[in-house]
């Protein structure tokens, strides 16, 4: 499973959705090593590979980079929206994989869970290429 990864994170079932929402979540662009968690040093190794985009309504709202920070925290901060940045609860610690959830803490300390609904390999681009997410 190593390697780069397109991952979509959706909304699961909370008070006020309780059939959750596939269109609120965030597509990460990330390394993840074999287990399935986040590839630390592949995500250093290539910081610009590593994308966030968070979306309601099926729109985007914002996008910006996975980055990671200090006490082993992952943050997901968005380009020019620090009111909508949020971070990932135990996300170093988080196996992706179809059906698994994940916790995101969003800018105003609330938190909410996220099933992963896609995780596709991405190819590494040839040089001089880019990548598609």
């Amino acid at each position: 499973m190593s390697g780069f990864h397109h991952i979509r994170l959706e909304l699961a079932r909370e008070p006020g959705h309780p059939h959750g929402d596939a269109r609120d979540g965030w597509d990460i662009v990330a390394a993840l090593d074999e287990a399935g968690r986040l590839d630390l040093a592949a995500c250093r190794a290539a910081p610009d590979r590593c994308f966030v985009r968070r979306f309601v309504r099926d729109a985007t709202v914002a996008t910006g980079r996975l980055r990671h920070t200090v006490g082993d925290r992952w943050l997901l901060d968005l380009d020019g929206r620090d009111d909508l940045d949020a971070s990932g609860f135990r996300l170093g610690e988080e196996q992706f994989a179809l059906g698994e959830y994940v916790s995101i803490v969003s800018a105003d300390g609330q938190t909410h869970t996220y099933g992963v609904e896609r995780l596709e390999p991405i190819e590494t681009p040839a040089p001089g290429e880019q990548a598609i997410a």
